[in-house]
């Protein structure tokens, strides 16, 4: 999962992509208004942490720009504790959560997994797709109740693809998702990463829906 952290604090922000990188996510930074208004109007994310106090444009304004034009990413706003005011606002503007500062990052995690779930209509975090089952708390992954070991790579992949069980997903979208902006991006690197996890995984819970992509089966 890709994420877009925007934090104009550089210890904070530092702090934040850390702690988002070793629980398995990719990050994209942003420290002020205008490179976060650009990077959220041409590159896909599937949560942005956004803080309001920016220079250059604050962030209700981005937040609104992404609204209006029609960017529906879930954004989890951050906030001063004692400015409740900004909530509100940040809600009203078309935030989807908000998280106080300072906080624990177990919460801000739970709650970006709750927001990621939730935009694909998914509502418990432990999910299934057949004999595969993924818990996105623990980061656990069995196939007919035993353990499968994945390597990062392999656990983005899938966590990916468990997001959208039965849709089909393009190696150009895993591609997009699964590696941020400065990365070099190759999208051959998917098929490695694929033919590796299909040999971890039952055969056929990943298919190859020839010249569209990939679609994670349901198999028993």
């Amino acid at each position: 999962m890709r994420l877009l952290l925007v934090e104009d604090d550089p210890t904070l922000r530092a702090q934040l992509r850390a702690a988002l990188v070793e629980a398995g996510y990719v990050v994209d930074e942003a420290a002020d208004g205008r490179e976060a208004l650009h990077l959220g109007e041409t590159e896909p994310f599937d949560a942005v942490l956004l803080d309001l106090g920016l220079p250059g444009m604050d962030g209700l304004t981005v937040l609104r720009r992404w609204r209006d034009a029609g960017r529906t990413t879930p954004v989890l706003i951050l906030t001063a504790r004692d400015r409740w005011h900004e909530k509100v606002a940040g809600i009203d503007a078309g935030g989807d959560d908000y998280l106080a500062k300072p906080f624990h990052i177990e919460e801000l995690l739970a709650r970006l997994r709750a927001l990621i779930r939730r935009a694909q209509g998914l509502a418990s975090p432990l999910l299934t797709c057949g004999a595969v089952a993924l818990d996105t708390r623990s980061g656990r992954v069995t196939a007919r109740g035993q353990p499968v070991p994945l390597t990062s790579h392999e656990f983005r992949l899938l966590a990916y693809l468990m997001h959208r069980p039965g849709s089909v997903v393009s190696r150009t979208e895993l591609t997009e998702h699964l590696y941020a902006q400065d990365h070099d991006r190759d999208s051959n690197t998917i098929e490695v990463f694929v033919a590796r996890l299909r040999r971890k995984l039952p055969p056929g819970a990943i298919e190859t829906v020839r010249g569209l992509g990939y679609r994670l089966a349901a198999v028993p």
